[in-house]
């Protein structure tokens, strides 16, 4: 893969810009909660049996958080780690590499998700299904959920919202490691470890999670898988096609 740097910035354009609408998104729906306005209903990404899936949702549940510790930690990984790829790929690349990256995310999310739901379908009457399709997510807003297990778990696969740019953000760790192997990060601001074995334990602790399934977990590990796995082959793919520029 070729690299065109210009000049080095502390926050390029992109990382910048990415930055303010995540922040003002985080604002928006605290501000706009007051008066009854939910965010998480029009922007968060919904499942497809849901009747607030709307399509925009695949792009804008990228800059929707749910709390302000969720929020900071994203962003924090972008400037760290995007600047640099900003500042070695230029604005226009690194802006294509993190919206596949996370539109990625979301798919392989989407794709887990509708396999949990159709297992879990399978196991309960169509009337037990549509009363979950109709009426879940009127519980779920009333603080409540349904006693039997597989009911409430169902509900809350289909009414709950993704939200977030851990997908994207997975994905510019997986790139900061597969140009800069060596680089050294430190954990706590302590501990050294190379880019290539953090990026290599993240992926299999976001794999073991994923598999493990814990149902108090209410983090989308495959979607963070999603994220590395489409960066990873999207670098391969500009590594092989050397000459495409962006």
């Amino acid at each position: 893969m070729n690299y065109h740097p210009s000049s080095f910035t502390h926050l390029p354009d992109v990382v910048k810009n990415l930055l303010i609408i995540n922040v003002l998104f985080f604002l928006a729906t605290i501000s706009l909660d007051g008066i009854g306005f939910d965010m998480y209903k029009y922007f968060g990404l919904h499942q497809f049996q849901s009747s607030d899936f709307k399509p925009h949702q695949l792009v804008t549940h990228l800059f929707m958080h749910g709390n302000f510790t969720h929020l900071f930690f994203n962003m924090f990984a972008l400037w760290m780690f995007g600047k640099v790829l900003e500042n070695v790929w230029s604005g226009k690349r690194f802006l294509i590499y993190y919206m596949i990256t996370g539109l990625g995310a979301a798919a392989i999310h989407l794709a887990v998700t509708q396999y949990e739901i159709m297992s879990l379908q399978s196991n309960m009457s169509a009337n037990e299904y549509y009363m979950i399709i109709n009426e879940g997510r009127s519980i779920l807003a009333g603080g409540q959920n349904y006693t039997h297990h597989l009911l409430s778990k169902l509900n809350l696969l289909i009414h709950t919202p993704t939200v977030g740019a851990s997908g994207a953000v997975f994905g510019v760790l997986l790139a900061f490691g597969m140009l800069f192997p060596n680089a050294l990060l430190y954990i706590y601001f302590a501990l050294p470890i190379k880019a290539k074995y953090f990026v290599i334990f993240y992926g299999l602790l976001e794999l073991y999670l994923g598999l493990n399934n814990n149902p108090a977990d209410n983090v989308a590990h495959f979607a963070h898988l999603g994220g590395m796995i489409f960066g990873y082959f999207l670098i391969k793919y500009w590594r092989k096609n050397s000459n495409t520029f962006f």
